[in-house]
């Protein structure tokens, strides 16, 4: 077979010149002298019975052949160094994809990530956030966490944290609202899960409220606009402490509803791998701790 054949630098030669179009700057890149990558390309012409270059007087232009090679060597190469770049101190490192609902990654994940590195240093987490809407296969992704009641179809999902609703504004608007009524004299800010106002107000006994706000695709930017003098928010708490702590959004009542979890989820029809029961398990812990 020819691939058994092909010299390895005659191909990583080719590839350097390919992407910066210019002998020099490609041997400089390689180590090697210009006349010796010249000889390799060459021989890689030769082997492969084509021309993979038209020499220019500053430079080289590739082929229609070596167009065609170029791409195939250029990613193999990026895979390959990819993959190398996974071995540290004599261990190999796991990747492991997971798609992460923004406000779960911003308000609880990310302070805790230096512990998961500390405690599993062989897997490298990719972390992709969305908004909860999600196609774990169509993204690549092993895993995914999200919020809601658990029951996607096709998928496993074990529950991570209790998230309880509850009001939140800018401070000004606060002193507005003394009791959950004052709520039909403010904007009501609402996400894409249209039923969330209704069921606060069945938690806090009082009809429900209609909703007129502004729509928003996410509780990061539901938060923003609250905190901007917006309209009143229904947000998870938990996932906002730091903002309330620092009172750059208030809870106007003590009054929070259960609205659904935090999950992690992957499909059923993909087995379990040792990274990602890994992964459950401390986020679990962590959780619960």
């Amino acid at each position: 077979m020819l691939r058994s054949r092909l010299p390895l630098n005659a191909l990583r030669a080719f590839e350097a010149a390919a992407r910066h179009q210019n002998l020099t700057r490609a041997a400089d890149e390689l180590c090697v002298s210009q006349a010796a990558l010249s000889h390799q390309i060459k021989a890689l012409e030769e082997r492969l019975g084509v021309r993979l270059f038209e020499r220019l007087p500053r430079g080289v232009a590739m082929t229609d052949e070596a167009a065609a090679l170029y791409p195939v060597l250029s990613e193999s190469f990026d895979r390959i160094a990819a993959v190398l770049d996974r071995f540290a101190d004599g261990r190999y490192r796991h990747a492991l994809a997971v798609g992460v609902v923004g406000t779960f990654a911003t308000g609880w994940l990310l302070p805790r990530l230096s512990a998961f590195a500390s405690a599993h240093p062989d897997i490298e987490l990719r972390l992709h956030t969305h908004n909860n809407r999600i196609d774990l296969a169509g993204e690549g992704l092993e895993l995914a966490i999200r919020f809601g009641e658990g029951d996607w179809l096709g998928h496993v999902a074990t529950p991570i944290l209790e998230a309880p609703f509850a009001p939140v504004c800018a401070l000004g608007m606060a002193a507005q609202l003394r009791k959950p009524a004052d709520l039909r004299r403010v904007p009501l800010l609402r996400s894409y899960r249209a039923d969330e106002w209704a069921r606060w107000c069945e938690s806090a006994g009082m009809p429900p409220l209609e909703a007129r706000g502004t729509m928003f695709d996410s509780s990061l930017a539901l938060a923003s606009a609250a905190a901007a003098g917006a309209g009143v928010a229904l947000l998870p708490l938990r996932m906002f402490e730091q903002d309330l702590a620092s009172e750059r959004l208030v809870q106007p009542f003590d009054v929070s509803a259960d609205l659904g979890r935090y999950w992690l989820t992957r499909l059923r029809s993909r087995a379990e791998s040792e990274p990602a029961r890994r992964f459950r398990e401390w986020l679990q812990q962590a959780a619960a701790a």
